[in-house]
């Protein structure tokens, strides 16, 4: 393969990746929904952001029992999002502009509206049909029981009762059953659906609980207290992670390698670290989720550790590592960090941060600039590692987590199949402000499917377009400074004397400096290109003593040329 064939199959393994949650990034004919004609509408946008490419979360027909990751099927377009013509025209004009598509394949569950399951609810008890999916009977005299005690990731049973009386298996919604992948048909239906979009010309694809596909599920199934405690070896634990699960990636990487480039793919697996390694193996997805800053506190040894051990693993695994803090189902990281709770215990998710939201904090309890000051640090470091940066929509406004959504609004079955116990993910999921005025801050021209705040309309983009201090400007001029000084993938720690400063150099004299305290430090010499504290320096100031004269504010991150 050409130096020039080579660049092109690794564009993924440095990309800025921009993830699309498509109900509500914009709405093209305002019936309160996103949509494709919306996201057509904004491409503009998403060129001038700088990014490489975008995820796109399902956009498949879809009930929505569980926002679109409970799938009718899986080679169509949703009627309420938009058609395959749009489709196509959407990647299109993003190829145009020079930016990736990646879409979600959502292969653990599908819907119980899949004509698959349907045929199996018309079907007999050991029916072929029902073996796509994971049926069992029940226990009790009459088979009135669950198989076993099980509850689901959404809470309450994992099992749900068909009329005739055989149960079956739903890790998630009851609306998202599980998939039999020891059987030959969804083996075959998932390497033509992958074949589907890749013809289509998406770039690649995002793998929905990569680590559930395969079970091992014997006749006396273990309880749920040995499936949260028990000590399992590694692969073998009943549900998750099995080591089976690889033979499948094996055959995608094979109809991967068909195209030119070669499709990418990158496994969202909740697992240990050492394990995403096969996950992230060229042999299967080549690339996998690192989902461990996400979960870190603001702490310098904390982030050092992190992204130490996975640079490494990336080695090992020979894909490039990953980088994420916010998604579709964590609160954002501009409010976790100005969570005080959280910050303490270093708990992110359910219930810690969400229940801290769910009872009403006051405002002055959620501190909102400590929270931003350190997003932004965060994520500048960030953009200066090695490796891909995944990006969720919004986050370059600096979007707070909306907290308040009354019940009676609320989607997630999170909050519904708890009886309100978890809040849920609604808060992450509610529509972008794009100006500050108008019935859904310009999201479309009708209300929006979950509820805006009016504070909504600071963070609009309308606001901080063309602010030199605002949020999405230091996106903007972040982004654009990596593509100038990304090169290879090689990192040298620098110690400057402070254990609470962070600092790492990258090739070229690129020097990435985080104050991880709430007081200035100083900065070493050097030119500074842009400092998540405010604008970057311009060609008024003078050059390379104005770092060392400004220093760095607390919780900040400055990129250097030295």
């Amino acid at each position: 393969m050409g130096e020039q064939s080579s660049a092109a199959a690794d564009w993924w393994r440095q990309a800025a990746v921009y993830q699309i949650y498509p109900r509500s990034f914009a709405d093209g004919n305002g019936d309160g929904i996103g949509d494709l004609q919306g996201i057509i509408s904004r491409i503009d946008y998403l060129a001038a952001l700088g990014i490489d490419a975008v995820w796109l979360s399902p956009f498949y027909p879809s009930a929505l029992a569980d926002g679109g990751y409970d799938v009718d099927d899986y080679r169509d377009i949703d009627p309420r999002i938009g058609t395959l013509a749009e489709f196509d025209e959407l990647t299109r004009l993003l190829h145009t502009a020079g930016i990736k598509l990646i879409i979600d394949i959502v292969p653990n569950h599908s819907s119980n509206r899949h004509r698959w399951f349907v045929e199996a609810l018309e079907s007999v008890p050991g029916s072929s049909a029902r073996d796509r999916y994971i049926f069992r009977d029940g226990k009790g005299a009459h088979g009135e029981l669950p198989p076993s005690d099980w509850q689901s990731v959404f809470g309450g049973s994992a099992w749900t009762r068909v009329p005739d009386g055989q149960w079956y298996l739903h890790l998630f919604a009851e609306e998202q059953p599980d998939l039999n992948w020891d059987n030959p048909d969804v083996h075959a239906e998932f390497l033509d659906t992958l074949e589907f979009w890749g013809d289509r010309g998406v770039d690649g694809f995002r793998i929905d609980v990569a680590h559930a596909l395969k079970k091992d599920l014997p006749d006396e199934l273990p309880d749920e207290a040995t499936l949260l405690e028990g000590t399992f070896a590694d692969g073998e634990h009943p549900i998750w992670d099995r080591d089976e699960v690889h033979q499948i990636y094996a055959d995608w990487r094979k109809l991967f390698n068909r195209y030119s480039p070669p499709l990418t793919a990158v496994a969202e697996a909740w697992v240990p670290a050492h394990r995403r390694v096969r996950y992230a193996s060229p042999e299967g997805l080549g690339q996998a989720f690192n989902f461990d800053l996400l979960r870190a506190r603001f702490a310098v040894d904390e982030f050092r550790k992190i992204i130490t051990e996975n640079l490494d693993l990336a080695a090992r695994s020979g894909a490039s590592s990953t980088w994420v803090f916010s998604n579709h189902d964590v609160i954002r990281h501009a409010t976790r960090y100005g969570l005080p709770a959280a910050e303490a215990t270093g708990d992110f998710g359910p219930p810690a941060a969400r229940d801290w939201l769910k009872a009403g904090a006051p405002p002055e309890q959620e501190d909102r600039e400590a929270g931003s000051a350190k997003a932004r640090a965060a994520t500048l470091l960030a953009l200066a590692l090695p490796g891909s940066a995944y990006l969720y929509q919004g986050e370059e406004l600096g979007l707070p987590e909306v907290g308040s959504i009354p019940a009676d609004r609320r989607q997630d079955p999170t909050f519904f199949r708890t009886e309100g116990e978890e809040i849920g993910r609604d808060g992450c999921r509610v529509p972008l402000p794009w100006t500050a005025e108008g019935i859904s801050f310009g999201f479309g021209a009708g209300p929006a499917h979950l509820p805006q705040p009016d504070w909504f309309a600071e963070y609009a983009v309308s606001v901080q377009a063309g602010d030199p201090q605002s949020t999405l400007e230091l996106y903007r001029s972040a982004l654009g400074l990596r593509h100038q000084l990304q090169t290879d993938e090689q990192l040298e720690w620098v110690d400057l004397g402070d254990p609470q400063v962070l600092a790492f150099r990258r090739p070229n004299g690129w020097l990435s400096v985080t104050n991880f305290t709430g007081t200035p430090v100083p900065l070493p010499d050097g030119e500074l290109l842009i400092s998540s504290a405010g604008a970057s320096e311009t060609s008024e100031t003078s050059e390379t003593d104005s770092a060392d004269r400004h220093g760095l504010p607390g919780y900040a991150t400055a990129w250097l040329q030295q």
